[in-house]
Formats: structure tokens, sequence, C-alpha cells
């Protein structure tokens, strides 16, 4: 029988012990984002994902993915599977709370979540991120503990704050979420502390107060999006010994034909978009032409940077899991690299294709 399984690199996360592969599963899917999907289709993708490659496969979830649903899914799938303990690694990104379902849909992120049975709301405190950890490892079953943790989306809530009084304040909170954390880590309960932002500024703001272990950059270094100053901010990283992560390099679908940009619906027939559709005209034909897919582009160049050790990746489909993995350790060649950047799909001076 021909072994179907790839040759899987893995990188320590700073000096924790935890090994990382170079690419984490993301399970915002197991909490039905965009649309609901049957528990037989999500045993299917976790197993996929178990059998992808021999060593540690890493799940990274979250109290607001689904409510809860995707923390519950995962833990009751995992335990179907008899996978041992050894085999996983599940980050869990604390700040949002399950809660109950008081109206015909949840009140966060309307039109996101489809066919939930709870609801949500954010609590990020010392004592709100403690009842988050509890409360996470409850509903993952109680065998699959986190081993990594972090604070979810610190510049949603930074953002959202009415005025600059409020967002002193907020971010107190977040600093003190974080020694909520060290406590956990201190005790031997979890192993690793990390953060996730859409807005890397954030993540450079906050790792000047807390220590880190890992940083998840989303939206932030992909092939449409790649400034000079985050090149630098993730060398810094990586001369400290804080491991990088990259993730939603596809810019949430749209560099792969999808509907969303950066979450946010791009309407063909608006002129603001007109651009970035025009770019994505031009990064296909330069796809076609080298016969390559452009998630495996994406894919590519979001590992590309030399501080990055894995890319976090989500599907709704299974049969996404094996391609998206083989995409992750197959290299692409530097006369395609040449080409996206001859017709300005990257920046000339990137240095890292």
């Amino acid at each position: 029988m021909i072994n179907s399984k790839v040759s899987m690199k893995f990188n320590e996360i700073g000096r924790t012990g935890v090994q990382l592969p170079s690419i984490i599963f993301g399970t915002s899917a197991l909490g039905n984002l965009y649309r609901a999907i049957d528990h037989q289709t999500k045993l299917r993708i976790v197993k996929e994902c178990l059998s992808a490659f021999d060593g540690p496969v890493v799940f990274d979830t979250a109290g607001k993915y689904g409510a809860g649903m995707a923390l519950e899914e995962l833990g009751k799938i995992l335990n179907e599977t008899g996978v041992s303990e050894e085999r996983v690694i599940i980050s869990n990104k604390l700040g949002w709370l399950q809660s109950p379902l008081k109206s015909s849909e949840p009140q966060f992120e309307k039109g996101v979540w489809f066919d939930l049975h709870h609801d949500a709301y954010q609590d990020i405190s010392y004592e709100g991120i403690q009842k988050c950890w509890e409360q996470g490892n409850q509903l993952l079953g109680g065998k699959f503990l986190p081993q990594l943790v972090s604070v979810h989306d610190p510049d949603e809530y930074l953002l959202s704050a009415a005025n600059e009084s409020e967002r002193k304040s907020r971010f107190r909170q977040i600093v003190e979420a974080y020694k909520a954390l060290k406590v956990l880590k201190d005790a031997g309960k979890t192993k690793a502390i990390g953060i996730g932002a859409k807005n890397w500024k954030i993540i450079e703001e906050i790792s000047r107060y807390v220590h880190l272990d890992w940083v998840m950059f989303a939206n932030s270094l992909t092939l449409y999006r790649h400034p000079e100053e985050l090149l630098y901010f993730m060398a810094a990283l990586h001369q400290k010994g804080i491991t990088v992560i990259n993730s939603a390099v596809f810019n949430a679908g749209f560099l792969t034909g999808g509907e969303y940009f950066d979450y946010v619906p791009a309407d063909p027939e608006n002129p603001e978009f007109a651009d970035l559709f025009k770019w994505r005209e031009v990064f296909f034909e330069c796809c076609r032409k080298f016969s390559v897919k452009p998630s495996h582009a994406c894919i590519q160049f979001g590992l590309s940077h030399p501080a990055i050790s894995a890319v976090s990746l989500n599907t709704s489909k299974p049969a996404n899991v094996k391609t998206n993995v083989r995409e992750v350790t197959r290299k692409l060649q530097q006369p395609f690299f040449k080409s996206l950047k001859d017709h300005g799909i990257i920046d000339p001076a990137y240095p890292f294709v």
C-alpha cells in the first residue's frame, strides 16, 4: 500500500517543548461559519486532519466559533475517533462565553453563524479569561485540554471603544487577561501563550506589555498585502524566539475566488472594489500560465518570510484538507513568483520569493 501521508516539518514554539507543524487547522467551520454543516461532514474533516501526516496535529478553536459549538463538536469528534491525547494540540482563543439563546438568532456577529443553539458574549478581563478557560474545557469534554491559549481578537475589542478613555480601560483589561493566562501557564495547566489579530499593529502594541510565546497574524501578510514594516516586525519577533503563525492568507477567501474580502462582502458592481477585482484577474491569469492553483500560491507566499513557522488554514470541505497539506509542503518555483512581481501582484522589493 502506498503511504499517502506527507513529510511534515515541525518547529518548537519558543522554548515550551510544543512541536508545531507547518499547518494548523482552523475550526470555525465546526461552528457553522457562513453555513450549517452536518456532524458527519465535521467528523470527516477532523479525521482527514488527523490522517494527513504523522506527529501532533494542531486545531485552532475559540468560544466565539458558533457560540461554543466548535469547541463542543471538536471535543465530541476527537473522542469519537479514539485519537490519543499525545497526537492532538488544541489552541483555544479565549474571550467569549457561551450564553443562552433568547431570540430567534444569536446577537453576536449576526448573519455569519448558522443553526446555533446558544448565544455568546465577550468578557476580556482577568476573571473573564478564567471563566472562558473553564467553560472551554467543559465544552471540549475535559479530556483534550488546550496547550496553546490567547486572547481572542484584542484588536476588535480596542477598535470598538467609544473614546480614548474607554480604549485605555480596555487595554488595561487585555493586559489583565494576559496575567490570567500567565497564571495558567505557571501552574502547568497550559504550555504557551500567544496573540492573534487582524490588525498587526495592535499585536505590536500589546507585545510591549506582555510576554508571548507565539503570535498569529491574520489578513496581514498575504499576496495582496505585505507591508515592509510588518516584515521588520516579524523578523524582530523571530529574533526574540517568538514563534510566528500566518493566518487568513486568502484574505477571507477572496484571493481564491470567494465573495468575501477581509470578511466583508466584495461587490463586483461597486466601484470601490474595481481595483481589487482587477488585481485578482491578473493574479488568476498568472496562475493559469504556470498551471498553479491560486490557493497554492497564497499558501507558499504566506510561508515565505523566514520568521513564519506555520500557516493556519480552515475548510468546510473534507476533501480540501489533504490539498491544503500538500500545498503547504510543496514549494513553487522562482519563475512563477518572478511573474507575479513583474505583473505587480507582489511588491518587486519583497525579498523572500
